[in-house]
């Protein structure tokens, strides 16, 4: 190969003349390659003098680029933090600019995001089809966008969204019937052809097609100026698996750029290779004022009037289920190592082993937020993949956990069944990761049907104990809990023969279950005349004897009963082009309304002292031995004395949906007597909420409005909201005015040739197992609950489970352990020892590096990342949304003493006071965004946190 001159990580830009520049003038242009793939690292000296050259560099720098409609923030956190540290501890940068052409739509989180990251501009591309016509054609892709609407301002970004082109160099070229621009073909993987020749070659430059090149890209560049408000746009050279073979792709473009700088007087162009940066800079340098962008986002995303992107909110629901729970752990292994480390080291474990652990999981976890990866858009061989690398990282969590808790025990006390005897019962070690006191109930399954449940001290603990709906032969039992925040509770699990004083009579499944037969569906909903009630201290849930489908939910605060039913549906699509249009992997394409997926239903009512469960299976026909869909619903009973405000205020459903006949989308649609309108809101990767009103479209109308929800929607009228909590992305929509429904599961086949060649087709025969958390009250009360509840969900106690023989083994009780505890409108968004090896000092490091000393540091463990984050927008609740002010020094006593907090950006390369992100004209003679952070006093452990803020800091303690 010839010198290497640029690395295919960037995209290619034009810069034209400004306005009034008359047309003899020349135009200047900068051309950067760029290609869509991922990349091998070359070696670390050679980056590094690229990078000092100013001839490479990193734009986004996380892991991968990130999915925006159905991952989560803190996912996408983290990955960016992985990506971003690894090239600060590597090569001493940081990333300015994004690049996030890909993502099938574009977040309303994403600026806010990259602000607090200490980017300068964004990049974007993938917006609706009707949407970008009308922006280009009202010169309006380019905008300040301030994402939230609580930070506004104080976190916004430039925003550049590229032209109908895309990030693809245009291929057409009308003197050739091959592309243009990509001389050295598309990318053959594994086994590239011998002979050289590869798909999609362009022909190569030549005195005599050298003038028709060059008419065909000045061409295009002058009609991108015309969409653009400024005199710079932006023209990508390069596109997917590109740049396989650079010294060809320059060979061309060379003498091309060189003939058109020599004909600058007559094309009105010249050329030159540049970085995003230059781009980005160039725009800068224009002083120009910028229209301003409020908190909507771009979704959904849809390319043609039949090809709504929106089937991938739910794809591979499995894989959406497990990366979510990889997080989870990852999320508690994290606090639980800190605690360990924290304020002295006194077992036996060694930190570097654990570690690997962590670090083996979080990249896990990062990897599979790629935009082709979390949204189920992969091949079944990539998504084996993922899940191998979530599973094994997941298993080696655990084992860091368990490691951490066999460490505590006490010496002398047996941990396991003796050889050749059987276990004389369980012990379950239960962690809350959240820095708030939980309340919950935890779910075993047991072997034996009568159990004594006790605590750390040798307490009783109120259980319950019922037939388990997965595992014939074996028992769930359900024990409530009071954890306190970054804590352990600690319960021994044995086998009774029956009552005795003391001991928790099961729950005999016979006696306390009612057992419905199953009822037809029924083309009226009866008036409801046998209804059988189900109550807490919060809800009264109303069942429909006649249908056995719910009827209504009566909430006890507001005093308000609604209507409230619930079923399941499936869309029957295309799989057939030649029939019309399709759905797959990505789009989600009905040709009719949903319909009714079960003829009948059966019910079980299993009442207990802790819980209620109501059990819906849901037949596709009255002789059909197995159901394809089942409902769990479950109230539970507060004992006196324990507080349960999250607890009772919620009914957690979990459902079963699958194996789906073939081209099936399988949808759980809740139907009340709400007045929504229509109206729904979701939430943008579990940070803010979208208003998702209905629209009508001449075509495709079902799947259009459709939307996705990571965490949280709810619909609401004058009186009630109906809050949906969900532990893993769907797509959700409100087709009918009352009603809401969630795409649980989809299984397709297609025979178009795209997704033929890249395996997409989707045929998907898993059984999925999602869980809902319903929340039903006022505004007000809904308000208040939701953020809580929802991080509740998301991060529920971890259960570490054994067996015992004879004596239980000891670890700390509540009360031995100091608890750390935050405000309920702070949500500890991390805490953890990410284990990096470079200096917070930025000139230091530098200067390590220049002397390659990077080899030699060790992992530094005495620095703890903490990230805190306000859940609550301004106004949303008269308490919570209030700033807060907190002690870390009192919040992490627990740890020990704390000697220096330094604030950080959001992934922690800049030191906050360093940081002067660019500022952009938004308004006559002012500029907005000239720092990240209001004025606050320097360092100190006092902070106060406004609405939506996530604030970032390094603690040191003080070492024993």
């Amino acid at each position: 190969m010839g010198q290497l001159r640029w690395l295919p990580l960037l995209a290619p830009l034009l810069l034209l003349r400004p306005p009034g520049v008359q047309s003899a003038d020349p135009i200047q242009a900068f051309v950067v390659p760029h290609s869509h793939m991922d990349v091998g690292w070359v070696y670390t000296v050679q980056v590094r003098q690229l990078l000092e050259e100013g001839r490479l560099e990193f734009v986004i720098g996380g892991q991968v680029m990130h999915d925006e409609a159905v991952t989560h923030l803190d996912d996408q956190i983290l990955q960016l933090t992985e990506g971003h540290g690894f090239l600060y501890e590597t090569f001493g940068i940081r990333p300015q600019f994004s690049w996030h052409v890909d993502p099938f739509g574009a977040s309303a989180t994403t600026p806010t995001l990259f602000a607090l990251a200490g980017f300068n501009a964004h990049l974007g591309s993938r917006i609706d089809y009707d949407l970008k016509a009308a922006m280009q054609e009202a010169r309006g892709l380019q905008f300040v966008w301030r994402g939230s609407p609580s930070l506004s301002e104080q976190q916004e970004i430039f925003t550049h969204i590229m032209d109908q082109y895309s990030y693809c160099t245009p291929s057409h070229i009308p003197f050739s019937n091959r592309s243009g621009f990509y001389w050295n073909g598309v990318a053959v993987f594994p086994k590239p052809p011998p002979d050289g020749v590869y798909p999609n070659m362009s022909e190569p430059v030549t005195p005599a097609n050298i003038n028709l090149y060059a008419e065909a890209l000045v061409a295009n560049v002058k009609q991108r100026a015309a969409w653009f408000q400024t005199p710079h746009v932006l023209w990508p050279w390069g596109c997917d698996k590109q740049f396989f073979n650079a010294s060809v792709q320059f060979a061309n473009m060379d003498p091309l750029l060189d003939h058109i700088n020599s004909h600058a007087a007559e094309l009105g162009v010249s050329v030159q290779y540049a970085t995003l940066g230059d781009y980005f800079r160039a725009l800068h340098a224009l002083n120009v004022t910028w229209r301003v962008r409020d908190h909507h986002d771009f979704l959904p995303y849809s390319t043609e009037p039949f090809q709504a992107w929106t089937g991938f909110y739910t794809s591979r629901s499995a894989l959406k289920g497990l990366a979510r729970r990889a997080s989870a752990l990852l999320y508690a292994g994290e606090s639980m190592f800190t605690r360990y480390m924290w304020p002295a080291l006194r077992g036996h474990l060694d930190p570097a082993w654990a570690l690997q652990q962590l670090q083996q999981l979080r990249w896990a976890v990062s990897e599979v937020q790629h935009h082709d990866a979390i949204t189920g858009t992969e091949s079944p061989k990539v998504r084996d993949m993922y899940v191998t690398h979530l599973a094994a990282g997941m298993l080696g969590v655990r084992k860091l956990m368990v490691s951490i808790v066999l460490d505590k025990l006490q010496p002398q006390a047996p941990t396991a069944a003796s050889s050749g005897a059987g276990p004389a019962g369980h012990f379950a070690l239960v962690y809350n990761p959240l820095a708030w006191t939980v309340t919950t109930i935890v779910t075993l399954t047991v072997g034996f049907p009568g159990v004594r449940v006790t605590d750390e001290a040798g307490h009783p603990v109120p259980s319950q104990i019922q037939n388990s709906t997965e595992t014939p032969s074996a028992y769930d039992l359900l024990i409530l809990t009071t954890i306190p925040g970054l804590s352990y509770r600690h319960y021994s699990v044995r086998p009774t023969a029956g009552a005795q004083e003391g001991t928790q009579e099961p729950a005999a499944t016979v006696a306390t279950t009612l057992q419905f037969g199953r009822r037809l569906r029924r083309r009226t909903s009866p008036a409801g005349r046998h209804l059988v009630p189900v109550a807490n201290d919060c809800y009264i849930v109303l069942l429909n004897q006649d249908t056995n489908l719910m009827h209504s939910i009566w909430e006890r605060q507001s005093n308000r009963t609604v209507r409230v039913t619930q079923e399941f549906l499936e869309y029957h699509v295309n799989g057939d082009v030649k029939q019309g249009p399709i759905s797959d992997n990505y789009l989600f394409t009905p040709g009719k309304a949903a319909v009714p997926a079960w003829e009948a239903v059966g019910m079980e009512i299993v009442a207990g002292q802790l819980v209620t469960e109501i059990r819906q299976y849901f037949y596709r026909n009255m002789t059909a031995r197995n159901y394809t869909y089942a409902i769990r619903s479950r109230l539970t009973h507060m004992p006196q004395g324990h507080d349960g405000e999250l607890l009772c205020h919620r009914i957690e459903q979990e459902y079963r949906a699958g194996p789906l006949e073939l081209n099936r989308e399988a949808v759980l649609r809740t139907s009340t007597s709400l007045n929504n309108q229509q109206v729904i809101y979701s939430d943008n990767n579990g940070y803010q909420m979208q208003r998702r009103p209905y629209l009508s479209y001449v075509n495709n109308s079902i799947a259009r409005n459709y939307y996705p929800m990571v965490q949280s929607a709810f619909m609401e009228d004058d009186k009630s909201r109906l809050v949906l909590l969900s532990e893993r992305a769907h797509g959700i929509s409100s087709q009918e005015n009352g009603q809401v429904e969630v795409m649980l599961h989809r299984r397709l086949s297609n025979n178009f040739d795209w997704d033929l060649g890249y395996n997409l087709t989707l045929n998907d025969t898993s059984v999925v197992h999602p869980v809902l958390w319903l929340l039903l009250g006022s505004w007000s009360l809904t308000a208040a609950l939701r953020q809580r509840s929802a991080v509740a969900l998301q991060h529920r106690p971890v259960v570490l489970f054994g067996d015992l023989a004879g004596t239980a083994p000891k670890l700390p009780g509540p009360q031995q352990q100091e608890a750390v505890t935050l405000p309920p409108n702070l949500h500890l968004q991390i805490l953890s020892i990410p284990g990096w090896r470079y200096s917070s000092n930025h000139t230091e490091h530098a200067q390590n590096l220049w002397k390659g000393h990077r080899g030699e540091a060790q992992a530094d463990l005495r620095r703890v990342l903490l990230r805190l984050h306000h859940l609550y927008e301004v106004g949303e609740d008269p308490v919570l949304s209030q700033p807060v002010t907190v002690n870390l020094e009192a919040v992490l006593q627990a740890l020990g003493s704390v000697v220096v907090v330094e604030e950080r950006s959001l992934t922690g390369t800049w030191d906050v006071g360093m940081l002067h992100r660019w500022s952009w004209r938004t308004g006559p003679g002012r500029r907005r965004g000239d720092t990240t952070f209001p004025s606050r006093p320097p360092g100190g452990p006092i902070i106060t946190i406004y609405p939506k803020e996530i604030r970032t800091f390094f603690v040191y303690f003080q070492q024993q």
